[in-house]
């Protein structure tokens, strides 16, 4: 989504708001604005109780209900783009900090070394049906690349949420599945580099440079984690919960401002960030940050519905739906060598349900390329592109659960 500078009701409110006594006179359009993020947030509570009582993923509807409320749809809502924009950040700074600190160096390596065989026929089935959509609608080598890489990469926080509601977090399917989740998100390291150095055109030299240095960067992470107390983790403390959790949060969101700075994912920096803590201070961080999580996420993917006119989506619904239902053909592929030597007759079907889905990576992705041309349709179609498969696999999983329960 492209950055605008937001003048009128938006930068009014900004204003008063730093001043603590002009926010307690508050203006009729601030009092609105309280009201109706009041509501959507009340609606998105509302929706994840029902979510949860259905065992249903409850991504598809927070997308539904923001593209209900973004401009040109039944109740569209009058925020700026700057607060869009901002929202959004935080939510995927949120997500992707939190999938950091779920690992250690050694765990990554670990999975990537295990599951590199899997790996390439997970990139062979979900990112090349991608990436030749992108080369059929004209998009060129950058639109290939962006669509590859949405079509490709699970979604981590959907899978992780499955497996738990599923009461499968103990088992050696899981284990696996998270084993590829891990090799998927290490091949975002060099990857959103290189798109972001694609999209903005920057040359063969400047992308060569940036890919580089995105892994170096990863690389001494990967070295300081593969530690089992990183000098980092030791100067922070559990003591203070509050403390730890500005510092941590703090962290996050400056490093990722810093490496939009020099061309570096912010996505990948929180990761990163999230990837340094180890042991005692990641678990405290974790609990502490797991309902900001919850919040955040649902800011993100609400706001990314906010962003995209529901006639677009319509207009793009034949092919979403199309590389939906391809992207769920891919996960089974994946999900058959994922468990290839377990005696369990139906583990790659379960394992590709956990797989199926996309999310956050996804989303990121199209955030990513919001400056390209084809970035209205790209958004549109990516949003198909995660309602659908998030429904298929919810499905799936409530089709799996009673099969299982009843062996």
């Amino acid at each position: 989504m492209p950055r605008q500078s937001s003048k009128g009701r938006s930068g009014s409110i900004r204003h008063k708001l730093i001043n603590p006594a002009s926010a307690i006179q508050s203006s009729p359009e601030s009092v609105l604005t309280l009201i109706e993020l009041g509501a959507i947030l009340l609606g998105l509570g509302v929706t994840a109780f029902l979510a949860y009582r259905l065992k249903f993923s409850v991504v598809p509807f927070y997308l539904l209900i923001g593209l209900f409320l973004g401009k040109g749809g039944v109740f569209p809502l009058e925020l700026s783009e700057d607060f869009l924009n901002t929202g959004a950040q935080l939510g995927a700074i949120a997500l992707l900090l939190m999938l950091g600190l779920e690992y250690s160096g050694r765990e990554l390596i670990g999975a990537f070394l295990e599951r590199r065989s899997v790996g390439v026929i997970d990139f062979a089935a979900n990112f090349i049906p991608g990436a030749i959509a992108g080369f059929f609608l004209g998009w060129g080598v950058s639109g290939a690349l962006v669509l590859g890489g949405i079509t490709f990469v699970s979604s981590s926080g959907i899978a992780a949420q499955l497996i738990k509601d599923t009461g499968w977090s103990k088992s050696e399917l899981a284990r696996r599945v998270t084993s590829v989740l891990v090799f998927e998100d290490m091949l975002l390291a060099p990857y959103l580099p290189l798109l972001t150095a694609m999209i903005l055109n920057l040359g063969v030299l400047a992308g060569l440079v940036s890919v580089s240095i995105a892994l170096l960067i990863t690389g001494l992470v990967l070295l300081i984690s593969t530690r089992q107390q990183n000098a980092l983790a030791k100067l922070l403390s559990t003591s203070s919960p509050g403390g730890l959790l500005l510092t941590v949060f703090g962290s996050a969101m400056l490093a990722a401002g810093l490496a939009e700075q020099v061309g570096f994912s912010s996505a990948v920096a929180a990761f990163l960030v999230g990837l340094l803590l180890t042991g005692e201070v990641a678990s405290a961080v974790r609990l502490r940050l797991s309902p900001l999580r919850d919040l955040f996420a649902a800011i993100f993917f609400v706001f990314f519905g906010l962003s995209i006119d529901p006639v677009s989506v319509w207009t793009s619904l034949p092919l979403g739906f199309l590389l939906a239902v391809l992207g769920a053909a891919g996960k089974l592929a994946t999900g058959w060598a994922t468990t290839r030597g377990m005696s369990g007759r139906d583990y790659w079907l379960r394992a590709a349900a956990y797989l199926t889905p996309r999310g956050e990576f996804s989303l990121v992705i199209a955030g990513l390329a919001s400056l390209a041309w084809f970035a209205e349709n790209l958004a549109s179609i990516t949003l198909t592109y995660v309602l659908v498969t998030t429904v298929i696999s919810s499905v799936a999983l409530k089709i799996l659960s009673s099969k299982f329960e009843s062996v």
